[in-house]
Order: structure tokens, then C-alpha cells, then sequence
């Protein structure tokens, strides 16, 4: 058990008041968690059941076990958060902040840094773009997820780079050329390649030119360490439902003076100091201020429970297994005739868990069907929602969501990944190679 103290804030209207809170932490053993579904079956060709090979991680990643038992543990109690007098309310609201100071400790913020909780990703970048002072100019790369790239009401979109020097470089350039409010875009690791950015040399390159950095990390948590302070970064952004917390949530972290002044994300019970007949107080506060009505108070306990998972485990532990399993797959990938994996910056450059390859011969469509329905794997096919940046690796001008011609396959791992689904992986493809 664990006691947390509910203090009266720009958030909360009710007294001070001491609150114990079962503990719903995992244990100091370091084991790696288990993740739920590892036991699913899935129908393939012939009519018989296959267990099921999870290979798209990077689309949405499994519930953890603990992250499950933290979530059952709060249900029987839930209730509203910041306005209740009632036991149930207190308690929820002690969770829910509790909450805030886990994720903020996880991604290794400043004291005085905010904590938005939000829907996902692409949610809290647009947060971050409705709170932008006016005037700012937005630099991002062509490289970007949707969710990065298309926020900005008016950004400068750079080429992707042939190396990492290059991407420092052509952001010295960009933002050197711009005057006023600026910021700077960037993933910390590709949904596409899993290639890691230089996010700290761009970091250093944006606070140079005066300006600030926000970095995608939603493809980056699950696999490695963050420290926004060390890193020196302004802003981050990731989600709970790629970090083994599938309840629908996500987070923005950084500095408060953008967030502080700017309009409400949404408007409504919460945001509020007050309202009167001529006019509307609104919380200074960021936190309060942009998380308005009821917050999705389950998903941000799942996402702490993620994040304490991961931290009592151990990242050298995590760490290990993923490179094993990474470069089992990509060696694997390597000895099939006609699989080509894509990457912009070559095969020794550092990378999650995360490789895309396309297929002599087929479409990346007919490559993840027969995966599924014969093999009992499920891979991504597409574009990833990062469409210039696949089309750059592919070498192709045109082609959107249903152009299956310039599409490619997404084989990502996580926990849970074993030996055998990788080895089913290269086993498949080497048949459906052998076909053609």
C-alpha cells in the first residue's frame, strides 16, 4: 500500500486529503512481463488453428500483464477525478495523479514541466499545434509519420536526408534562414525503418537558432530509454496503446509558458476557473487547462503501469532480448532471394525493433494476406501513415493509401516475440518466394 497526499490545485476544488492507494507496481524480480494474448489461436488455410505470430508491434502493441492487474485493481473504485468529495472520487483522483508523476519521471522530464494526458500521438502534436505562438514556423522532414508532418498550418518540409549528419545540417540551414517563433519536428525513432534520429545534435541545433524541439517518440519508448532533460528536449509526444497500454491514451510533455497561453484545447468543465454572464476564467495552469471534461483516467493508470513495468524490469534487460530477436530477423530477412529491406541511412545504422522490406513479385497486400491466412503472422502492409517517406525509399512519385503497388511490409517485435515467430517469418516467405 502507498499513501499519496491530494493537494488543492488550479485541478482540483477539494480540500487537502490523504489518500491510501493499493499498490498495483510490479515486482522487483526483473523478470521480463507477459503480455496478454501470447495464447491466441487464429484460423488459417485448411481450417485448423495456428497460434498466433504477432509481428506488428509498431501498429499497436499488446497489454501487458501488469498493465491489465493495474487497471482491474482500479475498476472496482473508479470514479470522477478533481471534483469529488467521495472516497471513490479521492481515491481516483490520487491514481490519476499519480499517474501524471509516473509518466513524468519515465520520460525524464524537468520539475516544472507539464503533463498533458491526451487520446494518442496524433492528438497531443495537435494540441501542441493549436498552442504554438503566432507567427511560428514549423520545420519538419519529409521523413515524419502523418501525425508529425501534417498538424502545422504552414511548415518548411525538408528532404530526407542521405545521412544523420545531413539531417543536422539541413535543420542548421532551414532554421538559421527563419526569424520569429520556430520549431523544430522530428522523430526520435522511424515508424518505418526503426532507424534512431540524432534527436540530441538536433536538439543542440534548434536551441542554437533560439528555437524549440518537439520529438516523436511514440516508436521510441517501447524500446529504449527517454530522458527529455538530458536530451534537452522541449516537447515529447507518445502513446500508452504502443507502450503495451492499449486503453486510449497519450501524452504530451514539456514546457508550460506555450501551453499556459494558449487557447483551451477544448472548451469546457475543468478548463475553468469560473464562468459568468460576460466572461470565462480560464486555469493557468496547462494541465487543467487543456484537459477538459472527464480525462481518460483508466488509460492513463494503464500507461504508468507500462511505464513502471518497463522501468522495474530493467532496459538492459530489454534491451538484450530485442537486439537478439532483431538481428535473428534481419539475418533471416537477408538468406530469402527477392526480400529487400528499406532503410535511409544503411544496414549497421542503430534501429528498434522495427524492419520494413518489400517482395520480388508481390504487393506488400498479398504478402501480409498470405502471412495471415496461411502462416498464421500478422505483419503491416501500406505506407505506415508516413507516405512521402515510403515513397522516397520505393523510389515512386505518386500512390496513397489504396496503392498497393508502392507499398511495403512492416514485421515489428516487441515483448512477447520468440524465436519461432521469426523463424515462421523467414520459413513463409522463403515458400511464398519459391512460388513465383
Amino acid at each position: 500500500m502507498s499513501t499519496l497526499t491530494i493537494f488543492t490545485s488550479a485541478a482540483t476544488t477539494t480540500a487537502a486529503a490523504t489518500v491510501t492507494v493499493p499498490a498495483t507496481r510490479v515486482s522487483d524480480d526483473r523478470r521480463i512481463p507477459a503480455v496478454l494474448g501470447s495464447d491466441l489461436e487464429v484460423p488459417v488455410k485448411g481450417g485448423r488453428l495456428a497460434p498466433y505470430a504477432n509481428l506488428d508491434y509498431a501498429a499497436s502493441a499488446p497489454c501487458l500483464e501488469p498493465v491489465s492487474a493495474a487497471v482491474a485493481a482500479a475498476l472496482p473504485a473508479y470514479s470522477s477525478v478533481h471534483r469529488g468529495a467521495g472516497y471513490a472520487s479521492q481515491l481516483t483522483t490520487a491514481r490519476y495523479e499519480q499517474a501524471r508523476h509516473t509518466v513524468r519521471a519515465f520520460a525524464g522530464a524537468r520539475p516544472g514541466d507539464s503533463v498533458v494526458f491526451t487520446r494518442n500521438t496524433t492528438d497531443a502534436t495537435n494540441l501542441l499545434a493549436r498552442s504554438l505562438p503566432r507567427e511560428t514556423t514549423v520545420v519538419v522532414f519529409d521523413t515524419e509519420h502523418h501525425a508529425s508532418l501534417l498538424p502545422w498550418a504552414d511548415a518548411v518540409r525538408l528532404a530526407p536526408p542521405a545521412f544523420p549528419g545531413e539531417a543536422v545540417r539541413a535543420a542548421d540551414d532551414a532554421l538559421a534562414g527563419i526569424d520569429g517563433p520556430k520549431l523544430l519536428v522530428v522523430t526520435a525513432a522511424s515508424n518505418v525503418t526503426g532507424e534512431l534520429w540524432p534527436i540530441a545534435a538536433l536538439a543542440h541545433i534548434a536551441h542554437r537558432h533560439g528555437a524549440r524541439i518537439l520529438v516523436d517518440a511514440a516508436q521510441l519508448v517501447p524500446h529504449r530509454p527517454l530522458n527529455l532533460t538530458a536530451l534537452d528536449l522541449d516537447y515529447v509526444v507518445f502513446s500508452g496503446h504502443k507502450l503495451y497500454a492499449p486503453f486510449g491514451t497519450g501524452v504530451l510533455i514539456g514546457r508550460g509558458d506555450w501551453l499556459a497561453e494558449a487557447e483551451p484545447y477544448l472548451r469546457g468543465g475543468g478548463a475553468v476557473k469560473s464562468v459568468n454572464d460576460d466572461e470565462t476564467e480560464w486555469h493557468e495552469d496547462p494541465e487543467a487547462r487543456h484537459e477538459a471534461g472527464t480525462p481518460n483516467v483508466l488509460g492513463a493508470i494503464a500507461l504508468a503501469a507500462a511505464c513502471d513495468a518497463l522501468s522495474a524490469t530493467g532496459w538492459n534487460v530489454l534491451l538484450r532480448e530485442e537486439e537478439r530477436l532483431l538481428g535473428r530477423l534481419r539475418a533471416g530477412l537477408a538468406t530469402v532471394e527477392g526480400v529487400h529491406e528499406l532503410g535511409l541511412w544503411g544496414p549497421d545504422h542503430p534501429r528498434v525493433g522495427i524492419v520494413s522490406f518489400v517482395v520480388d513479385g508481390y504487393t506488400a497486400r498479398e504478402v501480409a494476406e498470405a502471412l495471415s491466412g496461411e502462416y498464421g503472422i500478422g505483419v503491416r502492409d501500406g505506407k505506415f501513415c508516413a507516405h512521402p517517406f515510403v515513397r522516397h525509399l520505393l523510389d515512386v512519385k505518386d500512390g496513397g493509401c489504396d496503392d498497393t503497388t508502392a507499398s511495403a511490409v512492416r514485421a515489428s517485435i516487441g515483448i512477447g516475440t520468440t524465436e519461432e515467430h521469426i523463424d515462421r517469418l523467414i520459413t513463409a516467405l522463403r515458400e511464398l518466394v519459391s512460388r513465383r
